[in-house]
């Protein structure tokens, strides 16, 4: 699977997961405002903004204590389970919006997103890190931006066409279950972490 990506198998389970996340994610993004104006109550811009403005703001205040809690338990399955759950309730998020049909429901599960993304990004970044194959930092990390580029820019011509010709409450089933695979993708390399991080 992926041969031309030449990492290590954890570094390329790692990629491969945050492909389906973000690659995922991407059907949704560009469209997300108009989902918002044409089938929640209420819904325009200014709707549109408070809910970014949520994500980033839980999102940002959720980050740093995850963080430190997980550079206090010196272990990795906490650090992959961090982003299974993570993946699980951004997908959760996602397939909230084929019930939601009022701001503050948009807003709530905004908030779950911004939670899961929290809980992915400190536990995903500290496994890539310790895992990163010496020397080659720069390429693995240009090979996950390079894959992540690609996934999200052919995610977001087809999320346009889906909701288009499907509507959207296809389309966010179908990113529920991208976001599901991203989720599951890391428990294959569940055995080759650590238990306990000398440091």
């Amino acid at each position: 699977m992926f041969k031309f990506i030449k990492t290590n198998k954890i570094i390329k389970i790692l990629i491969l997961s945050d492909v389906a996340l973000i690659g995922g994610l991407g059907f949704v993004v560009p469209i997300f405002a108009i989902f918002l104006t044409n089938n929640i109550q209420g819904g325009n811009i200014q709707v549109a903004g408070f809910a970014a403005s949520i994500y980033w703001i839980v999102n940002s205040l959720v980050l740093i204590p995850f963080g430190k809690y997980l550079d206090k338990n010196h272990g990795e399955e906490d650090d992959l389970y961090f982003i299974i759950i993570g993946n699980i309730l951004a997908a959760l998020a996602v397939f909230g919006y084929i019930f939601s049909y009022l701001p503050w429901h948009i807003y709530c599960l905004q908030a779950v997103y911004a939670l899961g993304m929290g809980m992915n990004i400190p536990g995903y970044t500290a496994i890539f890190t310790r895992h990163i194959d010496k020397g080659k930092e720069a390429f693995d990390w240009s090979v996950r931006g390079a894959l992540i580029g690609i996934g999200t820019g052919i995610s977001g011509a087809l999320g346009g066409m889906i909701a288009h010709n499907f509507g959207f409450e296809t389309l966010f089933i179908g990113v529920t279950i991208f976001i599901l695979i991203s989720a599951l993708l890391p428990l294959l390399i569940l055995k080759n972490l650590k238990s306990k991080i000398i440091i």
